[in-house]
This record gives C-alpha cells, sequence and structure tokens, in this order.
C-alpha cells in the first residue's frame, strides 16, 4: 500500500498506466522526464502560459497551501495578483478549501486565509518539482531534480497521505460521520482532519508520512493544537506511515485508535 500512495502522489491524474513493479524513479524518468516537452506544452495549454498562473501554481505546490503563503511564495501581491487566482479556479486547476464549521461560533477566516488545492496530484507534482527545474530537465539533466525529490519525497507525500486517511475514516466509521475537513484558525493552528459524528462526536486525526514512529509526544502536541482552537475532541485517531511506540500503542483504546499504511488498503479493494 505504501508503494500505492507514493505512485498515487506522483501519476495521480496523468492519463498512463504505470507499472508499480518498476522503480519509482525509474517511471517518473520513463514516463515524465523524458516526456518533458510533450507534457509541458500540454501544461502551457492548460494554464495559457501565464507566467503569473505559474508561479502560483508553485507556490501552492511547495508551501502550505494558505493563501497568503503562496503570494508570498510567488512574490506577488494579492490584492494585485488575487484575479489570476480567481482565473485558476476557473480553469479548474485548483480550487480553494476553507476549514468545516465545528464551532458554535463560527468565524469565517479572510480571503488570504483560505488554503488552495491542486486538482490532481500530478499537477502538484509537476509545479513542486518539474517547473521550477525546468532548465536542466529540458536538457536532459536530472541530478536536480532526483536530488531536490530525495530531499523533499516524504513531505511532499504528506497531503496525500492526509487525503487518503480522510477517506478510509469516511470508510471506517461509514454513515456515522456527518461532516469531516480540516480545520485552522488565522494563525498556524491547524488540525488536519476533523470530524463529527450524529453522536455529536468530535474524531481528531493525525497523520504522518515519515519514516519514524509516531510518538506520545506527538499525541500530546496533538491535544495542544486542540486546546488552542477550542476544539474538545472525544476520539483520536492516528496515522503512521512507519507504526508507534510502544508506549503509545499501550494507550491504544475506543479513545485513541492507531492505523498505519497498510490499513488503507480497505480503500482498493
Amino acid at each position: 500500500m505504501q508503494t500505492a500512495v507514493n505512485y498515487f502522489a506522483v501519476f495521480g491524474g496523468l492519463d498512463i498506466k504505470v507499472d508499480t513493479s518498476k522503480p519509482l524513479g525509474t517511471l517518473i524518468t520513463r514516463h515524465i522526464l523524458t516526456q518533458y516537452d510533450k507534457i509541458q506544452a500540454h501544461i502551457q495549454k492548460l494554464t495559457k502560459n501565464d507566467g503569473i498562473y505559474h508561479k502560483i501554481l508553485t507556490g501552492v505546490a511547495l508551501g502550505d497551501r494558505r493563501v497568503s503563503t503562496t503570494f508570498k511564495r510567488a512574490s506577488l501581491e494579492y490584492e494585485e495578483d488575487f484575479e489570476s487566482l480567481e482565473d485558476l479556479e476557473e480553469l479548474k486547476l485548483i480550487k480553494k478549501q476553507e476549514p468545516i464549521k465545528l464551532l458554535d461560533t463560527y468565524v469565517k477566516l479572510s480571503n488570504k486565509n483560505t488554503k488552495l488545492l491542486f486538482s490532481t496530484p500530478f499537477l502538484r507534482f509537476w509545479f513542486a518539482f518539474v517547473s521550477p527545474l525546468y532548465k536542466g530537465i529540458s536538457k536532459n539533466s536530472y541530478d536536480e531534480f532526483f536530488e531536490k525529490f530525495s530531499n523533499y519525497q516524504m513531505q511532499f507525500m504528506d497531503l496525500v497521505f492526509e487525503q487518503l486517511c480522510e477517506e478510509y475514516l469516511k470508510l471506517f466509521y461509514k454513515d456515522e460521520i456527518v461532516t469531516i475537513g480540516s480545520f485552522w484558525n488565522e494563525t498556524k493552528d491547524e488540525l488536519q482532519i476533523v470530524a463529527k459524528t450524529k453522536e455529536d462526536k468530535t474524531i481528531v486525526a493525525l497523520s504522518k508520512y515519515n519514516n519514524s514512529k509516531m510518538k506520545t509526544s506527538q499525541l500530546n502536541q496533538l491535544k495542544d493544537s486542540c486546546s488552542s482552537l477550542g476544539v474538545k475532541s472525544d476520539i483520536f485517531v492516528l496515522f503512521s506511515k512507519n507504526g508507534f511506540s510502544n508506549e503509545l500503542k499501550a494507550q491504544k483504546s475506543e479513545e485513541l485508535k492507531l492505523f498505519t499504511v497498510k490499513s488503507l488498503k480497505a480503500l482498493i479493494t
């Protein structure tokens, strides 16, 4: 299942057949890097080859997805270029994401604090790793690409893993969930996945896609985030690529559920 997550994060939305028995790097070279000119021509049609669009899309791909961060990374002024953001929505390349309505006192965030999602994983991959390094890639020089991809792969995979974990929660709790999404405020406080059930219970989930086992300290940090945001959780759910510490596994209960990437197989069976 880990292989499926890795490959989906790169090729999801790209109309090709992927042989998952082959190494990821081999497939990236074969289907993307050596096909750069062809894919770039297609991307240019999608984006109308607009330089500001490309800056915004690269900012989304490499940042925390907040509009304010995106414009900062793109070295653009929101007041001057926000219409380009709206254009990209109309072109269905990205879409805005707002926090779910979780608390009784709902405060709508400013537009600068909404988040942005790519329409496909492949577009995010392209603007994170391929488009910024086009000079070398277009000349069949791939060393810089693979160095950057190796350094940031786990961080990059985090969002796709989070999205798959959200889908798994919907499946696990079946018809019990009435609303699910992310929750954050105008500071850096946020909860990756929050759900409300028909019985008005609040489920808060955290997913981590890295090579370390999840520890009790990360659960405590999640509890601190809930406290900062004024969210009272009834059930905590943790998803980890590489499992959990013994201390954390000993706390497993109806109020603390633990899942690994293997659990996500249920999404494809």
